[in-house]
């Protein structure tokens, strides 16, 4: 039997129902000092793209949501939306599951290129000079 969905004891269900203020107190204290604070514009203008999103997706249109904001708390709210975030030269899709609540928006997209050393080409080093091509 599959293991379901719980965030600190509460389903997805009771957490998209409960209000903000309530939500807040269940997340970890960085993340709740950060949205006691209260959001930045930008952070408003993702959120109201989110509800706009969800209120197209119920019509049965896909939407994607861009943005720069990074340091975004994921609510139950953002569930199943789909997310372009930037990353510094890109934007990266993220489909926002359950599992992501309670996190930054900015932990699901890497914003550095991991670095893959392959073999050394010629002129690598000062020996290589001397290897003959073929």
């Amino acid at each position: 039997m599959p293991k379901k969905f719980a965030y600190r004891g509460h389903t997805l269900e009771e957490l998209q129902s409960i209000s903000m203020d309530e939500f807040i107190v269940l997340l970890p204290s960085r993340h709740r000092r950060s949205l006691q604070r209260g959001l930045t514009t930008q952070q408003r203008i993702l959120l109201e793209k989110v509800r706009n999103a969800r209120r197209a997706m119920d019509k049965g249109q896909s939407v994607t949501v861009k943005t720069h904001s990074r340091d975004m708390v994921i609510i139950p709210e953002m569930v199943g939306v789909t997310v372009l975030l930037h990353t510094g030269k890109d934007f990266k899709e993220i489909q926002v599951t359950p599992e992501m609540i309670g996190h930054y928006l900015g932990e699901y997209g890497i914003t550095n290129k991991p670095v893959k050393h392959g073999q050394p080409g010629i002129g690598a080093s000062r020996s290589s000079m001397y290897v003959p091509l073929k």
